[in-house]
């Protein structure tokens, strides 16, 4: 495994997923590679919590 470049979907930018995050993601089982950077998952995560963060 390869460092890939993709294109984020929300912002247009290029990020790389790494091959450790792309051992993680199969580790996990997840079959779909990310769309978006990890700044705007950050963002649509908070968006989704209402900017509240659900940890104890």
């Amino acid at each position: 495994m390869a460092d890939r470049n993709i294109t984020c979907k929300d912002c247009g930018k290029e990020f790389i997923f790494t091959e450790g995050e792309q051992a993680f993601y199969k580790e996990k089982g997840f079959e779909n590679d990310p769309v978006r950077c990890p700044e705007c998952r950050k963002s649509r995560k908070a968006s989704r919590n209402n900017g509240f963060n659900n940890k104890r």
